[in-house]
């Protein structure tokens, strides 16, 4: 017999991104069922690495408590090291009073964190269920499912493809991609090395590749090879102990001896970029959307960045309370972001290369790195912080489309902040020129029921009378630009459509 359901958002797929595209749109009272193969949360080693602009945006959005602490007034910029290339010296800064600015915890970890939140804010999670097909109409998505009882049959108003680099959801949706094909061979695992003084933690590069250790719980090492010299001849073959002991002994030049190995995997630097997020009702996100070689730890940032992109207006759309172009910002705001990653990684495998006659190109990172203020462009690449989004006009003020940092205010209710402002996830007209009426707030009165409307006293660190700032934090107007009921319009339909209650 064939389970029928219905929701308002199916997620197709239980990793940390669709939990928090799930958790995002429950928390707007969005009905969300999330579909997902695997019976439990996956134990494997995965990413580790959240960069700053996705721990901003996540702590702006409430969801990293009890992982990480907001900015509190008064606190200085924060700086943590980090590599590019495997070469060291790059440093991830961040403004005052914002988040650290790496924040390391498993990927294990952050998928039960947010199907927690999920699952609080209302969400239905389907475990152990494979979607099989994915039909579309005018006015709506069918999901087919297999699970362990039989069939299950998913209707819905949308569909989003958060399920992994073979995403069925994108093939069986004609989403196509633009690919880039592997070049080296990769190796990873856990294991216990028979002499723990043979290779210490740390990036070793060699004239044969390179070889990462890092040391984990247990009395293991997690092993990570590189080897430019071509791809794997099938990497879908399972990686033995013997294998990674001889590729990481043939690495380091000597001898290593292992044993008790666990989570051995091939990978490659192979990438791929679907040339569209959204086809219809259906819209992908993280490794369905975009997969790159796991260096400088971006993955799962750029993945949880679509989450809190796509989250918020995917629950305006549901609820009535988007303008009709606003969905089609998440592929026009996301893709650039993922084609900067899929770049740079391919950049920094190419500066690994064991070839001699990089020497020089590698030996001049290190003193940019080591400089300090010229690596300040890396680093906002890395971290995301250089992103800015698309703006609205031609002759946009300079702060449209940037992100705003978690500026200290005082307001008739007392002194607060940015980050406390956006937590409810209610877009945030901010005015800046005291207290009482004002004609900002006289355009913006047929949003009442959408927006945040806050009255603050002047500050130098926001220059400009108003703005208007989105859930994920960035700025979608500034006061000087376009007048502020068109991009009330462009982001939350006219004004007629807008119904209270949000």
């Amino acid at each position: 017999m064939v389970r029928e359901l219905r929701a308002d958002v199916v997620v197709a797929g239980g990793g940390p991104v669709g939990m928090a595209v799930a958790a995002e749109l429950a928390g707007y009272s969005v009905s969300t069922l999330v579909v997902e193969a695997r019976t439990a949360v996956s134990r494997r080693p995965k990413a580790t690495t959240l960069h700053a602009r996705t721990v901003q945006s996540l702590v702006r959005r409430g969801h990293l408590g009890g992982l990480v602490s907001a900015g509190r007034p008064g606190s200085p910029p924060a700086s943590s090291p980090f590599h590019f290339a495997g070469i060291p010296g790059l440093a991830i800064s961040v403004p005052a009073m914002e988040p650290e600015p790496l924040l390391k915890c498993s990927q294990e970890e952050l998928e039960r964190h947010f199907e927690e939140r999920a699952r609080t804010a209302g969400a239905r999670i389907l475990r152990g269920h494979r979607v099989t097909e994915v039909r579309q109409s005018r006015d709506g998505v069918h999901i087919t499912a297999e699970g362990p009882h039989g069939q299950v049959s998913c209707s819905a108003a949308y569909l989003v493809g958060a399920d992994g680099a073979r995403s069925t959801v994108r093939e069986r949706s004609g989403l196509a991609s633009q690919t880039f094909p592997a070049t080296v061979s990769a190796m990873a695992g856990d294991v216990r090395l028979g002499d723990t003084a043979a290779l210490g933690p740390g990036w070793h590069r060699t004239p044969r590749g390179w070889i990462v250790a890092k040391d984990v719980p247990g009395g293991r090492t997690r092993l990570r090879t590189v080897d430019c010299a071509g791809p794997h001849d099938d990497r879908t073959l399972p990686l033995t102990l013997e294998e990674l002991r001889d590729e990481v002994s043939r690495i380091a030049g000597r001898h290593i001896p292992m044993a008790a190995p666990q989570w051995l995997s091939r990978f490659s630097d192979f990438s791929r970029l679907a040339r569209s997020y959204r086809a219809g009702r259906v819209l992908l996100a993280g490794d369905a959307a975009h997969v790159h070689f796991p260096i400088g730890g971006q993955g799962l940032s750029t993945g949880l960045l679509d989450a809190v992109n796509l989250g918020w207006k995917l629950a305006f759309t549901v609820r009535g309370e988007a303008g009709e172009d606003l969905l089609d910002s998440y592929d026009q705001e996301r893709r650039p972001a993922a084609q900067r990653v899929i770049d740079n990684t391919r950049a920094q495998v190419a500066l690994m290369r064991p070839d001699p006659g990089l020497d020089p190109l590698r030996a001049l990172f290190g003193e940019l790195l080591a400089g300090g203020g010229e690596s300040g462009v890396l680093s906002s690449m890395i971290s995301a912080q250089d992103t800015v989004l698309p703006a609205h006009t031609p002759r946009s003020p300079p702060w449209e489309g940037r992100f705003l940092p978690n500026v200290g205010l005082t307001t008739d209710r007392g002194r607060t902040d940015v980050i406390g402002l956006l937590r409810k996830g209610r877009p945030l007209l901010l005015i800046l020129e005291g207290q009482g009426n004002s004609d900002y707030e006289r355009q913006a009165r047929g949003w009442a029921g959408v927006l945040c409307l806050v009255h603050a006293e002047p500050t130098p660190d926001i220059p400009c009378e108003a703005l208007l700032v989105r859930p994920d934090g960035y700025i979608a107007w500034v006061a000087g630009g376009a007048d502020l009921t068109a991009a009330l319009t462009a982001c939350f339909g006219s004004p007629a459509g807008v119904e209270a209650g949000l």
